[in-house]
């Protein structure tokens, strides 16, 4: 019998690149994103995700302002703009719950300054590192582990706690995943397990990433997506992962041992190159 997850779920519904959101962005519809926002509260989402996509910052502080009137849980401040991050942080109330801000990379280091303009929980980005001042993509979990390292460092000289501190070591879809990052990811997460250093902070994924380019449906007609999702979560929970951002509809369960979608995935995470792909094909089939 399956089991739900011990899991915070930070409600993703509220981003621009989703095609419906972005439409109410677009048509100035605040009223149908607090609706996303209360619908999400109430279907158990711990937290909030605020993402306006590349708006001014003022909309950010409005919307901020809107939601936190409407819910009574946390908000996730989800931009890579300063600007804007500066913006609905200081929108928040005072006695309002600590937000999370999403994303810092190694490259926008900068923004674990506004932590004194109010305390957060980071999501700190670890799939890239920096050479010759550019972002390059991680290849193995040891170069994503030093991208934690680095920020982790980078994070405590600001003054954050490390339980504070929230991991996102990046998912890519599993439809194209033919240069081993599902392996990179799980290395990663075990490292960052065993190592004394990041004992205490958490780890997080952005998890409809996962299956975005996946057909809904196997051709026996039964879901797949909240399935693969479940097959990642049964292993990369154990591993330390804790958050994601997700949808409170899914349903995420444990699976148990045998099932079709935890053995695609093992296979998924044992393969090299288009075999993996292969094996996704004969899921489906």
């Amino acid at each position: 019998m399956t089991a739900t997850f011990p899991l915070t779920i930070i409600g993703e519904r509220i981003n621009d690149s989703i095609p419906a959101t972005h439409d109410l962005y677009e048509r100035g519809d605040l009223d149908g994103i607090v609706a996303l926002a209360r619908a999400q509260a109430d279907g158990g989402a711990k937290y909030i995700d605020v993402n306006i996509g590349r708006r001014a910052p003022e909309l950010m502080a409005e919307t901020v302002r809107r939601i936190q009137s409407a819910v009574a849980c946390p908000l996730s401040i989800d931009t890579p703009d300063h600007a804007a991050a500066k913006a609905g942080l200081e929108a928040l109330a005072p006695d309002a719950p600590m937000p999370i801000l999403n994303s810092i990379s190694p490259l926008r280091m900068e923004m674990l300054g506004l932590y004194a303009v109010r305390p957060f929980r980071p999501i700190l980005l670890i799939s890239e590192s920096v050479h010759g001042g550019a972002a390059v993509p991680c290849r193995t979990a040891e170069e994503t582990c030093a991208a934690a390292r680095l920020l982790l460092a980078a994070a405590q000289h600001a003054g954050i706690p490390i339980g504070d501190c929230i991991f996102d070591p990046g998912i890519a879809p599993l439809a194209t995943d033919t240069e081993g990052n599902l392996r990179r990811l799980m290395g990663a997460l075990r490292m960052m397990r065993e190592d004394p250093a990041f004992s205490g902070a958490h780890a997080s994924v952005g998890l409809s990433n996962f299956t975005v380019m996946l057909p809904p449906k196997r051709a026996d007609g039964s879901p797949v997506k909240a399935p693969l999702e479940s097959a990642f979560l049964t292993r990369a929970m154990p591993l330390g992962l804790d958050h994601i951002v997700g949808s409170v509809t899914r349903g995420y369960r444990q699976l148990p041992e045998g099932h079709p979608a935890l053995c695609c995935f093992d296979d998924c995470l044992a393969a090299d190159g288009y075999d993996s792909l292969f094996r996704v094909q004969a899921f489906y089939a």
